[in-house]
């Protein structure tokens, strides 16, 4: 079975999760900067099997878009210009980067640890992805 695959975008750094080959379990596979992004998955698409790419849906509390949606809009049109037989689903980002954080603390990752901004968004990425599992087996 192919993976699925998460993008936690960002203007500097880009977080990345992946499912097993089951799709049961989301783990944070690396962090990359966001410029090398349409490099480092098409090198990825060609050894692994993905079904489909979720990307983060950046939201303000009241619902509406935030102030990095055209960043990330940008990024999509992008990413289905390069990968337009891939599957995209966009999920709501909201809460994911302090619930990462809070995991890291709660983990007792160390204060140099848990500033590593790259980690966070990474986890970040494992979060949204493991979320959208649970909803998608009920």
């Amino acid at each position: 079975m192919p993976r699925i695959l998460a993008i936690d975008y960002g203007q500097k750094r880009t977080g990345i999760a992946v499912t097993d080959e089951l799709q049961i379990i989301a783990s944070g596979l690396t962090t990359i900067p966001s410029a090398t992004a349409i490099a480092f998955l098409k090198n990825y698409f060609e050894k692994e099997k993905v079904e489909a790419v979720l990307i983060g849906e950046p939201k303000q509390m009241n619902g509406q878009p935030s102030e990095s949606a055209p960043i990330i809009k940008g990024f999509v049109t992008h990413f289905t210009n390069h990968f337009p037989e891939m599957k995209v689903i966009r999920v709501d980002e909201r809460f994911t980067s302090k619930m990462a954080f809070q995991s890291m603390i709660d983990s007792g990752l160390s204060k140099k640890k848990r500033q590593d901004k790259g980690l966070i968004d990474e986890i970040s990425a494992t979060i949204m992805l493991q979320d959208y599992l649970t909803r998608k087996m009920f």
